[in-house]
């Protein structure tokens, strides 16, 4: 396979490269605590439901995750490669409980018949389902191109982002009161959008990685509305709350 120099492993990247990937973190970072403040991080001061086990374990492995794409974002800019290689064995792992948990916690709400005003618990199980398969999709794709770095991080950014739709959900809906999941993945979007544009600015092309990563997203994102309304879908997601 014939690298481009875009492809090719150096130890430091260029500052404008490597910027896109800690603002990236960061952005992720923000909204994910914005968007859960209310019933997870400031719970106490907003008060509310008592969590359940697995929604306390679901948000303690997801803020893991962002945190270490932000420790995993700094390193490789610091040149520290040796020390982001071995936090990448911890953060198979992690990937790995992440969809674990992310899975059982949507089942478990979904069994206990929680979903936004005016969606069937059912119909809103596509939602997490659909997250997971893109998550799943990506860092399984990102791990394997462990060696071509330009796609890698790439890949792996994407997958995280995607990961933010329940959270702008939150904000949203803490505005309007109306569940609308075409603007919720929207906003993902953009965001996601936003890096790569920053990224393209910086580095003179359009990644390749972007480009499919985005593809993807956008294909489940459209794959889970559509589904949804299926019976099949109501079969499946029967299925896997009984």
């Amino acid at each position: 396979m014939v690298s481009t120099p875009l492809d090719i492993p150096i130890p430091r990247a260029p500052r404008g490269e490597r910027s896109v990937y800690t603002w990236g973190a960061i952005a992720a970072l923000v909204i994910a605590f914005a968007g859960f403040a209310p019933t997870y991080y400031l719970k106490g001061a907003f008060g509310g439901a008592e969590l359940t086990p697995i929604k306390h374990v679901h948000g303690a492995v997801m803020s893991a995750w962002f945190v270490l794409l932000l420790v995993q974002a700094r390193l490789v800019a610091e040149g520290r490669t040796d020390l982001h290689r071995k936090l990448g064995v911890a953060g198979v792992l992690l990937a790995i409980a992440l969809v674990y948990v992310g899975l059982s916690a949507g089942i478990a709400s979904a069994r206990a018949g929680f979903a936004p005003p005016g969606v069937p618990p059912l119909v809103f199980l596509v939602l997490p389902v659909g997250e997971m398969v893109t998550f799943t999709g990506l860092v399984t794709a990102g791990i394997l191109m462990r060696k071509r770095s330009a796609w890698h991080k790439r890949l792996m950014l994407v997958a995280s982002l995607a990961m933010l739709t329940p959270a702008m959900a939150r904000l949203v809906m803490s505005f309007t009161g109306v569940a609308i999941p075409p603007l919720f993945f929207a906003l993902t979007d953009l965001v996601i959008l936003a890096c790569a544009i920053y990224d393209w600015r910086r580095n003179g092309r359009f990644h390749p990685a972007f480009a499919a990563g985005i593809a993807v997203v956008v294909f489940v994102q459209a794959g889970r509305l559509a589904l949804a309304q299926t019976n099949a879908w109501t079969g499946f997601a029967r299925w896997l709350i009984a």
